[in-house]
């Protein structure tokens, strides 16, 4: 079982195939077995990177607050690609994980051939309700574990969509999410999610970032879908895909579609054909266009 020692915690990952490095990070309620459908599919062609956060097994859970942040996950990420000897890498993730690349972009631009930033933005429309909330949900895992908060994370307004397309799928990933480290979640929960910016916060540098991007987003993942425009209209060098009557986790739900769309996005960007956005397309109704007489 790979684990290395970044910034003092063992951090537990797995490399599959060869050839240029595509790194997934993972959401909440996930962990590295959530891109088994992606580790499959593109190990074929590409060198994938899978990793535990630091407070998911096995990946040590370090105890204290003051061990869990945003910025703390970016570094890990970073060290962790040091450790490997990768330079520079396709770096993706889904929601935490989403976020996380992002600014992993923003942090490490140089690191990154493109970036693909799945169901991400969370409580970015509202921080201070979603700080509320996640402190909420920490408590609670640490009063009562993860088994019932688990059981009733699944069924959200977001996830049942995943229900319902692939009952024994859900059923899989409910049940990894009961068997996560409570206080891990807790930590993570709290410190990760509730303390982070909103997606908001980083309009200026987004809109100086030309590494190519991809967005995707589940039509009916409605916490992600006002970021997901933001991001587009905000980035120069990003595309947005949106994917029908699908909720939060997009690479469980369409495993295919979503392998597919990634696939030409990358390599659309190892051709060269990836664009920039024009800078004069959206100012206004109608702008530039020629109205036939």
């Amino acid at each position: 079982m790979p684990k290395v020692s970044v910034n003092g915690v063992n951090i537990f990952y797995e490399v599959t195939g060869t050839g240029v490095p595509l790194v997934w990070s993972h959401e909440l309620a996930g962990d590295h077995r959530s891109w088994d459908a992606q580790v499959n599919y593109f190990s074929r062609r590409y060198q994938v990177i899978t990793y535990n956060d630091r407070g998911y097994p096995p990946s040590d859970v370090p105890v204290g607050d003051a061990h869990y942040s945003q910025e703390q996950s970016v570094d890990d990420l970073y060290k962790l690609l040091l450790y490997l000897g990768i330079g520079q890498a396709y770096v993706g993730g889904l929601s935490m994980g989403g976020g996380l690349a992002l600014v992993f972009g923003l942090a490490h631009p140089e690191m990154c051939r493109a970036l693909i930033i799945a169901g991400a933005g969370t409580g970015s429309t509202n921080p201070e309700r979603f700080a509320r909330e996640t402190s909420e949900m920490a408590a609670r895992l640490e009063r009562e574990g993860t088994a019932k908060w688990a059981a009733e994370y699944a069924e959200g307004p977001t996830r049942v969509q995943f229900k319902r397309k692939d009952p024994r799928g859900w059923e899989r990933f409910k049940e990894s999410l009961a068997a996560h480290s409570a206080q891990g979640k807790a930590y993570t929960v709290r410190n990760v999610q509730g303390k982070r910016p909103s997606l908001f916060a980083w309009e200026e540098r987004l809109r100086r970032l030309q590494t190519p991007t991809l967005i995707i987003v589940g039509d009916e993942d409605e916490p992600c879908l006002e970021p997901a425009l933001f991001l587009k209209r905000t980035m120069p060098r990003c595309g947005l895909v949106v994917f029908p009557q699908t909720g939060h986790t997009v690479n469980l739900e369409e495993p295919a579609l979503f392998n597919q769309v990634v696939s030409d996005f990358l390599t659309a960007v190892e051709a060269g054909k990836w664009a920039a956005r024009d800078p004069g397309s959206g100012v206004g109704f109608l702008a530039g266009d020629v109205i036939p007489r």
